[in-house]
């Protein structure tokens, strides 16, 4: 079934296109098809599939940040049959009356935020409008934060775990401040797809996240069921 995936946060700088391209490259490398689905009008994740070469496995983009007026907009958003994954990008600076269209249908609903008091205070309000604009319900077990660009052993990560263990959503995966996700948005690849020995410490921390998402995966019945409610 198809999974969809999106990485929401209002607050630039957060990580968003980190995250989003690493899940859609290791995704791809899995042998599942996957589209990614960028929203930033920045369009770096659509700079990014660009810099991929022909050898790795295809990722099939779709700049929704685009508007042609030759198309419809759902024609413009058709993914193509048998995708298995959408991972889906949001800008920055995105208000809490635009989410619940975009989160609308999303499987998992992830929220990168930086070690910051700023960042903190974004993510807030982030998960604030989440629940009570977009009307995720926290029984739905949909929204995953991921404390990002950490380092270990520091006052301002303790207090950004304290913080988020208080609002009721999961630590889905703690990330490290490491250059290899740099090198990872210069040459169009994911972390899984690069060499191992470099960066065994950064996919030791995304394995708690693909466990969480393979947990979000929609059965048939789920997925029948959200076809019914959009109808």
């Amino acid at each position: 079934m198809t999974q969809r995936i999106i990485v929401i946060n209002p607050k630039g700088g957060s990580g968003k296109t980190t995250v989003a391209t690493n899940l859609a490259a290791y995704y791809a490398a899995q042998g599942l098809n996957t589209v990614m689905m960028d929203y930033d009008p920045q369009g770096s994740s659509t700079r990014w599939l660009k810099k991929r070469g022909p050898a790795l496995p295809p990722i099939h983009g779709i700049a929704a940040f685009e508007k042609n007026s030759r198309v419809t907009r759902s024609f413009q958003l058709m993914l193509p049959t048998g995708t298995d994954r959408v991972v889906i990008d949001t800008p920055a600076a995105l208000t809490g009356q635009e989410m619940p269209e975009l989160v609308r249908g999303a499987d998992a609903i992830l929220v990168p935020v930086l070690p910051s008091d700023i960042d903190i205070h974004a993510c807030s309000r982030c998960i604030s409008d989440l629940l009570l604009v977009a009307k995720v319900r926290r029984s739905e077990n949909r929204i995953g934060v991921i404390a990002n660009r950490t380092r270990r052993n520091t006052l301002v990560l303790g207090t950004l775990l304290r913080f988020l263990g208080t609002i009721g959503v999961p630590i889905v995966a703690t990330l490290r401040d490491s250059q290899n996700y740099l090198k990872s948005a210069e040459i169009g690849q994911g972390l899984h797809e690069m060499k191992s020995y470099v960066v065994k410490e950064e996919i030791d921390t995304w394995r708690p996240l693909i466990e969480w998402l393979d947990a979000r995966i929609p059965t048939p019945a789920q997925a029948l069921g959200g076809l019914e409610a959009a109808v």
